[in-house]
């Protein structure tokens, strides 16, 4: 999608929202690839009614679910360039803007969920956020994106042989074709809304995504066989263009982190929540769940990943911080 054709789009949407926003001093359009009621949706529909609330109605977030404004890696371009004004997308979508951010897409970096936000709660998820504003990005919350798993329409993954020649769809990033092609299989990047149909078409095997994202998408119908390997803890972010922030009072700005700092539990909990619910869904539709499984093949693979992206001291200094971070630890 060009510029020219989104700009066009864009602006034929917010035409016919016009009269719902027309109260608003501060109106932010936000785009999600994911459908409405989504974790992700719902946390930023949450930030939006707190931002609207503590500025008196001055500020309102528009949030366009369903890649309505286009897909991710689109998205984030869009909001680089101010033309999108907000993005929830996966840090996996960031991977090659941002350098810092392929790091959190290293495999097997993170233990747990408690791990991950320790993490991004902390001093290192504020080093995060300076990186993003170098590339015009203003990082506000941070979100869970669950545990990323292999499923595929072919047969049951139990070890690291199975995965030997197989077609998987992964998001737009280097580091996810690496890791991969580490562990023998063939990666195809392609945009989120095109996985079904490929799957379906036999363009590809299988994809590797989170429990809701495997319900939500209706891959399950397409791909029934789904292994926990949990190879990746990736945090989902929210971020609003640069240009739209320094464009925005000192206090304006307040309202919008103090907004988006209250929806992460909200989301958080939502999140929790949906992976309980995808997970009996999927089950009574009859998928077939490889639960017990030997990661430390899956793990060993990884060490060529490692040593082409964790290349300098800074990095180096940075996953080993990650890695020693305890689970509950604060600020």
């Amino acid at each position: 999608m060009t510029v020219k054709t989104l700009t066009a789009a864009l602006l034929t949407t917010v035409a016919l929202a016009a009269p719902a926003f027309a109260e608003c001093e501060v109106t932010l359009r936000s785009s999600d690839t994911h459908p409405d009621g989504y974790p992700t949706v719902e946390g930023v529909k949450h930030m939006a009614a707190q931002a609207k609330e503590a500025s008196d109605g001055r500020i309102c977030i528009e949030v366009f679910p369903s890649s309505q404004l286009g897909e991710e890696k689109d998205t984030i371009e869009q909001t680089q360039f101010g033309v999108i004004d907000m993005v929830r997308a996966s840090f996996g979508s960031f991977n090659d803007i941002v350098p810092e951010a392929q790091l959190l897409s290293l495999p097997y970096l993170f233990r747990s969920e408690a791990h991950l936000h320790a993490v991004m709660d902390g001093p290192i998820g504020d080093e995060l956020a300076d990186a993003f504003a170098e590339h015009d990005l203003i990082a506000l919350a941070y979100y869970d994106g669950g545990s990323r798993s292999f499923y595929n329409n072919q047969k049951p993954i139990t070890s690291i042989e199975d995965l030997a020649g197989m077609k998987f769809r992964v998001m737009q990033s280097d580091v996810f074709v690496d890791m991969m092609s580490a562990l023998g299989a063939n990666a195809t990047p392609m945009p989120y809304g095109e996985v079904y149909s490929s799957i379906q078409t036999g363009v590809i095997d299988g994809a590797e995504n989170n429990w809701p994202s495997y319900d939500s998408s209706g891959h399950y119908e397409v791909a029934k066989y789904f292994t926990l390997d949990q190879h990746l803890m990736v945090p989902e972010l929210v971020a609003v263009s640069k240009t739209k922030w320094d464009a925005l009072s000192p206090e304006d700005q307040e309202i919008l982190r103090a907004a988006a700092e209250s929806s992460e539990p909200v989301q958080r909990k939502l999140w929790a929540d949906q992976e309980k619910a995808s997970e009996e869904k999927v089950l009574a539709a009859g998928a077939e769940i490889v639960r017990d499984i030997d990661k430390t093949p899956f793990i060993e693979a990884m060490v060529p990943v490692y040593e082409k992206y964790v290349t300098t001291d800074a990095f180096k200094d940075l996953v080993k911080r990650i890695q020693d971070t305890q689970e509950g630890a604060t600020q």
